[in-house]
């Protein structure tokens, strides 16, 4: 039985442009296509997310790739401020979330991110109070969808692999999920009415 309901936070609870930040800073096109694809599409971003590399070390290597010196300004700005333009809450996913804890689910949060969202996740995941246990990889030094996520996510909040269920919007880290015993749902679509009727199938838990 169904008892936890796990989700993933950019492009489940959130809405995410990875270049909403570079289009409010950068005008030139190919500037902000270049800046872009060294901050936010990098090995460096991933780095951020499991924790295992520094702000300050991450733009020094994405600067790097970047010739021109007012595109290495833009990359430090937009990587500075990206938490402020790049995530919106999701209202209508805030309502889900309310409405599956007053059917007494847990609810818990498993995302990849960078310690930088431990300053603002607050402003930008909707019906924050409805959440029992939040994980982001760069506490854990560990990334979805690494086994060792999924482990410590269940070990942390004491939970049953078999008794949540996971909602993210990647397919690899809904396969990663399963490996470990948690199903889950793959939301790439961002359909809401659809996942609505997928938890309505579940039987509430108390």
């Amino acid at each position: 039985m169904i008892k936890n309901i796990v989700f993933d936070m950019g492009k489940v609870l959130t809405d995410y442009q990875s270049d909403a930040v570079a289009r409010h800073f950068i005008e030139d096109e190919k500037e902000r296509k270049e800046v872009v694809e060294s901050v936010f599409q990098s090995q460096e971003w991933v780095l951020l997310d499991k924790g295992v590399i520094t702000h300050q070390e991450a733009l020094a290597r994405m600067q790097a790739r970047l010739s021109a010196p007012h595109a290495k300004e833009m990359a430090a700005l937009c990587l500075a401020h990206w938490h402020e333009y790049n995530m919106k809450p999701n209202e209508k996913m805030g309502a889900v979330v309310r409405d599956l804890k007053k059917r007494g689910f847990g609810i818990y949060l498993c995302s990849n991110a960078s310690l930088r969202l431990l300053e603002c996740y607050r402003q930008v995941i909707p019906a924050i109070d409805c959440f029992d246990g939040i994980l982001f990889s760069s506490q854990e030094k560990c990334i979805k969808p690494e086994k060792e996520i999924y482990e410590r996510l269940f070990e942390k909040f004491s939970l049953k692999p078999e008794e949540c269920f996971f909602i993210d919007d990647l397919e690899a880290n809904i396969q990663g999920a399963r490996a470990c015993g948690m199903d889950g749902y793959c939301f790439a679509d961002q359909n809401v009415e659809k996942l609505k009727k997928v938890l309505e199938t579940f039987p509430s838990p108390v």
